[in-house]
């Protein structure tokens, strides 16, 4: 039986959940929206982990994620999945720019859709693709994509750079 953990967070109430292969999912929910307890049983403890990491990603002391994710969907969409992970901390590329990444120029339409499709948005960061003439879309609204973007590059500018 799935797991799930719920806590309040700055960007809303986060919800995680895992499967029986603890691939995590991560949301940020309504206040009412909570798993069908006949689907899924609370167990906090068990995902400790995975909200310290979330919980330190909104705070600005994580950059990445280490947890176990299975997002599923077609190639395509796990490519365009695969290259907004590669998109650094703070920086944002346009919907045009991942297409040609890709190999696919002209696709910007259909980078946009899988982003848009992204089951995990907090873990595989398609808020860091924007449109060429401002933000883009976003599963959780324009509102917190701009927020989760302010979030890290007030973060990306606090952190201290050091010559090498």
């Amino acid at each position: 039986m799935p797991i799930f953990t719920r806590f309040a967070s700055p960007m809303g109430d986060i919800l995680i959940e895992a499967d029986e292969q603890q691939q995590v999912s991560c949301l940020i929910v309504a206040a009412d929206d909570e798993p069908d307890p006949a689907e899924a049983r609370r167990d906090d403890a068990a995902l400790a982990e995975a909200r310290e990491q979330v919980e330190g990603y909104l705070a600005g002391r994580r950059r990445s994620f280490s947890l176990s994710l299975a997002p599923g969907g077609s190639d395509f969409q796990r490519d365009v999945w695969s290259a907004l992970l590669r998109i650094p901390y703070g920086e944002t590329r346009t919907y045009g720019e991942l297409a040609h990444r890709l190999g696919h120029e002209g696709a910007a339409r259909a980078v946009s859709a899988a982003a848009l499709a992204n089951p995990v948005p907090l873990l595989i960061p398609c808020h860091r693709v924007v449109a060429a003439d401002g933000l883009g879309s976003y599963s959780g609204g324009q509102a917190l994509k701009d927020s989760l973007l302010s979030m890290e590059s007030s973060a990306k500018l606090a952190t201290p750079s050091y010559p090498r």
